[in-house]
């Protein structure tokens, strides 16, 4: 029978978790999500239970990445739903902070990533995105000081500027990427997915044809631009405005000429109707 998850909310509760936990030499693995919990966050928690001995999700909704024009206010939030999932699958404590524990009057620090945040794909359609991201990580990695934190690949961008964030400050936190859980039709797992209407779900799994379909023409040695123009054709032909569908070094996120230059991974952003989605492939 699964137990309830100890739910802290306070910096000083997290903190005498954390030292009693500490105390019996077990090592942790942090889970940092939103909420709106879906299987592919129960895999990444899945993954952290066979990393360490104990599993800690954050759910903090962080303002600081969303834009003005963004969807903070109507994001999902499920938390009822969100703790009897963590609960089925034994974690160990939910750290759950509000907008005013994580951002105290007087708050005045950022941290301002480059490398992979400026590679010219999220971060050219959502430039505060990476800033928000890395500060609001930087903060849970201090705060909970895991030896593990999980992030899944979907957001493959963000999984690349929190990696060398963490190896740049010396964070002393090891951050694994967990594979993009799928729907039976291939579209990836994502909390805005109920955003979709039922024609446009329909729709949505040619983002990952697309990619498919690219990968295949550039490990057959096509030419990338080709390759590449073929998958943004089928996109758009069926109804997305395309923000980016790009090849890219999965380890730098630059741009490359040929799949020889390095591993590669295809990332791509797009809309339908409302939603935005995003997703990658690698190569």
């Amino acid at each position: 029978m699964s137990r309830s998850p100890m739910i802290v909310r306070t910096v000083p509760a997290l903190r005498r978790a954390l030292d009693g936990l500490r105390a019996r030499k077990a090592t942790i693995a942090l889970v940092p999500t939103m909420g709106a919990l879906h299987d592919g966050h129960v895999s990444l928690v899945r993954l952290a239970k066979g990393r360490a001995r104990k599993v800690i999700v954050s759910i903090f909704v962080n303002p600081t990445q969303f834009a003005p024009t963004e969807d903070f206010g109507s994001y999902p939030r499920t938390w009822k739903a969100d703790v009897s999932r963590l609960a089925a699958e034994d974690v160990d404590l939910i750290w759950n902070p509000d907008v005013k524990v994580m951002y105290p009057e007087g708050f005045a620090t950022r941290i301002v990533p480059e490398g992979p945040a400026v590679a010219g794909l999220e971060d050219r359609f959502r430039p505060h995105f990476f800033g928000g991201v890395a500060t609001v990580v930087g903060k849970l990695f201090t705060q909970v000081r895991p030896d593990f934190a999980i992030f899944g690949e979907k957001d493959f961008q963000q999984l690349r500027v929190v990696a060398q964030m963490a190896g740049d400050l010396d964070l002393r936190v090891k951050v694994i990427g967990s594979r993009t859980v799928r729907e039976r039709d291939g579209l990836a797992m994502s909390s805005r997915n109920v955003y979709l209407t039922p024609g446009e779900r329909q729709v949505a799994p040619v983002l990952y044809r697309a990619m498919k379909e690219s990968a295949k023409r550039l490990r057959a040695g096509d030419d990338v631009e080709a390759a590449m123009a073929g998958g943004r054709e089928l996109i758009t032909n069926a109804g997305f405005i395309v923000d980016y569908f790009e090849v890219r070094h999965a380890v730098t996120l630059a741009p490359i000429a040929s799949v020889k230059d390095g591993p590669a991974r295809i990332l791509v952003a797009a809309r339908l109707g409302k939603t935005r989605l995003i997703d990658n492939l690698g190569v």
